[in-house]
């Protein structure tokens, strides 16, 4: 028996919350102007309506977002960069319920919890990341071992996800999609990978076993 039980979130509830993150993320777009300005995306599950949370847990459902900083002269160092992303988001963020940063490998997380009953009501995984003209994408890597930050290549399993994406639904796929990604997040027992992977890889399983081709 699996030890998560994921089902999915009605838009209805997932919406006012990803209205606040907007709001939080507004703000602090306001407080980085003088370094450099940025624009956000949700990607992953929200921008899909495959919002999830687990009914066995005591954490609530997530979203995923992207910032990607406009320094085509790269003036800044990844740490740089995300230390004062970081900090201004731990200016505002509190104002909303949430809590400080956690800095992980390769997002920022911030979570709205409730203490009183001990869980995790949201939370919001922020990677920053930058578009390559080739189409891949790298992002800010904490690497703990050396405490350092660097620019990285995502995955293969990112490479061509909304033409993956398009083509699994185009072809009548949805459905089968929303199951086995529901699968995948119950069969994950590695804390460390979030929605925006495990969609990712759903993604790409399902196209190979479909017979997706370019």
């Amino acid at each position: 028996m699996s030890k998560h039980d994921y089902q999915y979130v009605p838009m209805s509830k997932a919406k006012p919350v990803w209205n606040e993150l907007v709001e939080i993320l507004h703000e602090v777009q306001n407080l980085v102007r003088q370094e450099f300005t940025f624009h956000f995306t949700p990607i992953g599950s929200y921008k899909r309506n495959m919002v999830t949370y687990d009914m066995k847990s005591n954490i609530g459902f997530d979203f995923d977002v992207n910032i990607e900083v406009n320094d085509k002269e790269e003036a800044f160092r990844p740490d740089e960069i995300r230390r004062i992303i970081r900090n201004a988001i731990n200016r505002v963020a509190p104002h909303y319920g949430y809590g400080y940063c956690e800095d992980s490998t390769s997002v920022l997380t911030i979570k709205k919890v409730n203490n009183f009953q001990s869980r995790i009501i949201h939370s919001c995984d922020i990677a920053i990341v930058y578009e390559c003209s080739d189409g891949r994408q790298q992002y800010i890597r904490f690497n703990k071992n050396s405490n350092n930050y660097t620019w990285e290549y995502r995955g293969k399993g990112f490479d061509g996800f909304s033409e993956r994406w398009d083509w699994l639904i185009h072809n009548g796929h949805k459905d089968d999609l929303l199951e086995y990604y529901i699968k995948k997040k119950n069969d994950n027992n590695d804390p460390n990978k979030h929605s925006r992977s495990l969609l990712a890889e759903s993604v790409k399983e399902l196209c190979d076993k479909f017979g997706y081709y370019r």
